[in-house]
């Protein structure tokens, strides 16, 4: 007999049909995309409760708790103002060069850390995988909810830094939330495709720090995005290395807060060129990391 022809022994219905009417499935079957949202959608609650709970737990790690989420950028942009803009003199043709370095410095970081938590997200979390059953894109959505909270409290600083440098408040500033908005969505792609490359290939976290580096020095977050043009690179290139996201959403941040910034493109330019990297790395990471959903926690 044929798996369709069997049926309850009650009601005579086959038992396809009956699991169907009651929302069942093959065990170990891949839901469909839509159907996996609606179980992420209805485990909201869970995301935002884990997401609380991490914030909590890496407050009690340390003394000054959350202010190390603020104060470690400041102290990056502090020693990469000593280097690049004291000793090598790149703030000599940037004006207000604090207020440019600190925005891409801040910018840059909130995608850095989302990445760096969420290479470990479902690789530091076997133990949660094994013993609940959840849509484990929960975790990396988690860990982007605990950075998009830490950034806030960023942005309250950074716009601090840019009023004492004498940058003055124009309606420009209420861009901040909409590119604020992209690139958390971005950010978000971007970790559950780091959490499926981090569970899948042990050695990733390794390289992590030096593929982060390496995009740092290419998003003009130290220097002038003029320098690329001044580097002599065949257009094709140059305008390649000019809509790499991350320069993109730190070159929407310095126009949105500065006033006589020179940007690698028009802000026409880069607007598309942000919302097409949100689009395709929001939605890609999210189907990729889908994709992966049955494997997670195993071996």
């Amino acid at each position: 007999m044929s798996q369709t022809a069997v049926a309850d022994s009650d009601t005579g219905i086959p038992l396809r049909e009956l699991a169907r009417r009651h929302g069942l499935g093959a065990a170990g079957k891949l839901p469909s995309l839509p159907a996996y949202t609606r179980q992420l959608w209805s485990y909201r609650h869970f995301i935002a409760s884990y997401a609380n709970a991490k914030v909590t737990s890496s407050l009690g790690k340390t003394r000054l708790g959350m202010v190390w989420q603020v104060l470690t950028p400041l102290i990056n942009a502090a020693v990469y103002y000593v280097i690049f803009g004291k000793i090598l003199g790149t703030s000599h043709n940037t004006p207000n060069f604090v207020a440019y370095l600190c925005t891409g410095v801040f910018i840059f970081s909130f995608t850095q850390s989302v990445v760096q938590a969420g290479i470990q997200a479902i690789s530091g979390n076997l133990g949660l995988i094994r013993a609940l059953h959840f849509p484990r894109a929960a975790l990396p959505l988690a860990i982007t909810m605990v950075e998009v909270r830490n950034m806030v409290a960023s942005i309250a600083v950074l716009i601090a830094i840019v009023l004492a440098f004498h940058e003055p408040v124009t309606l420009e500033w209420l861009l901040i939330v909409p590119i604020f908005l992209l690139q958390s969505i971005f950010n978000a792609g971007l970790a559950m495709a780091a959490a499926r490359l981090g569970s899948k290939v042990a050695d990733f976290k390794q390289l992590v720090p030096f593929i982060m580096r390496f995009w740092m020095y290419g998003s003009a977050v130290l220097y002038p995005v003029t320098k690329f043009e001044q580097a002599g690179m065949h257009p094709v290139v140059l305008r390649l290395v000019e809509a790499n996201p991350l320069l993109v959403f730190i070159e929407l941040m310095r126009h949105a807060l500065m006033e006589d910034v020179k940007l690698a493109a028009s802000p026409l330019v880069l607007w598309s060129e942000a919302i097409a990297w949100t689009l395709v790395v929001g939605i890609g990471g999210y189907v990729y990391f889908w994709r992966g959903e049955k494997g997670y926690g195993r071996g």
